[in-house]
């Protein structure tokens, strides 16, 4: 039986970085817009679970802390810490937020965030080729001095940027207190920045030094609670082929076959639009009733009502 609640259908809502800003100042204000969008959900009868990125965040906070330890003897902050960290700070901002706009509409429904840990394979080949994009753009004399440094970098459009390696993610450790959280009828934030990526050693969770795709692992929790929606929200209204020129083409609905054949043609960029594609072809193929859903996040309630956005079907 479906422990959680039956009645209001479940929707797992992926934010993408232009709901969250790049500095705390631009979180604060992204995070006000970006809860008056989930409550409409709410308001209007879906249970909501917000997953979320954490690329710029989780960038400052390790800039912050290989800052200080030139002066100071301290350890390295691993990736897997700052990542908890993150977790921590963008889910106090938006569950806040999210909390005060409820009550504002009426409703007093609890916010939870769920510090979430998510298992990957120490011999994931992703570990051989960093691709994930974290932290700032950089200009080319600061991405040079990071690069003497040890960091794997690649040029995007707006600058330099570091890359890690992005493992698949295996399961989701706190589900259970994800689907308790849900049957009690919270809104809940979970598996923030893909998940802090940890293998296991026995009884032990051990951090790994990784970001994990928050799409794809936004897919495997829709999968794990039966979502009956998965939304991937990002900077554009719908998935396009040859984005940005001239023979520009917007997609309203893909099927998995065409998706795959658009991926095998490298129309979507790895660091962008690639893993989002990926991630809603996963909740289709493992659980073709879900509706999977990739749009921006202004035409979020419109998305749901079948009026906008790249819909990916069977």
């Amino acid at each position: 039986m479906d422990r959680v609640n039956p009645v209001k259908k479940k929707v797992v809502i992926a934010l993408g970085g232009n709901a969250l800003g790049e500095n705390l100042s631009e979180q604060m204000v992204a995070i006000r817009s970006t809860s008056k969008k989930i409550v409409e959900l709410v308001k209007a009868g879906y249970q909501v679970v917000v997953t979320h990125g954490n690329g710029p965040q989780v960038g400052l906070v390790t800039d912050c802390f290989d800052t200080y330890k030139i002066d100071h003897d301290i350890d390295r902050f691993t990736m897997s810490v700052c990542v908890s960290i993150t977790q921590g700070y963008i889910g106090y901002d938006l569950q806040n937020m999210l909390r005060e706009e409820l009550l504002n509409q009426g409703l007093n429904i609890p916010v939870s965030t769920v510090i979430t840990q998510v298992i990957v394979d120490p011999d994931d080949p992703a570990f051989n080729e960093p691709t994930k994009p974290i932290g700032l753009y950089l200009n080319d004399e600061q991405a040079e001095r990071r690069r003497k440094m040890g960091e794997v970098l690649v040029k995007f459009p707006k600058g330099w940027r570091q890359v890690v390696a992005s493992p698949e993610p295996q399961h989701i450790v706190e589900i259970e207190t994800i689907r308790v959280l849900m049957e009690a009828g919270q809104v809940v934030i979970a598996c923030g920045g893909g998940g802090i990526p940890v293998q296991q050693i026995g009884n032990r969770l051990k951090g790994v030094e990784a970001i994990i795709d928050k799409d794809l692992t936004s897919a495997k929790l829709a999968n794990l609670i039966d979502a009956d929606y998965f939304v991937i929200l990002t900077a554009v209204e719908k998935v396009a082929l040859n984005y940005g020129k001239e023979n520009e083409q917007w997609l309203s609905r893909l099927t998995l076959e065409e998706a795959q054949k658009y991926i095998d043609e490298g129309h979507f960029g790895k660091g962008s639009m690639l893993p989002k594609v990926i991630a809603a072809m996963r909740v289709v193929q493992a659980r073709p009733q879900c509706k999977a859903l990739i749009t921006s996040l202004d035409k979020l309630m419109d998305g749901l009502e079948g009026k906008t956005g790249t819909v990916i079907v069977p």
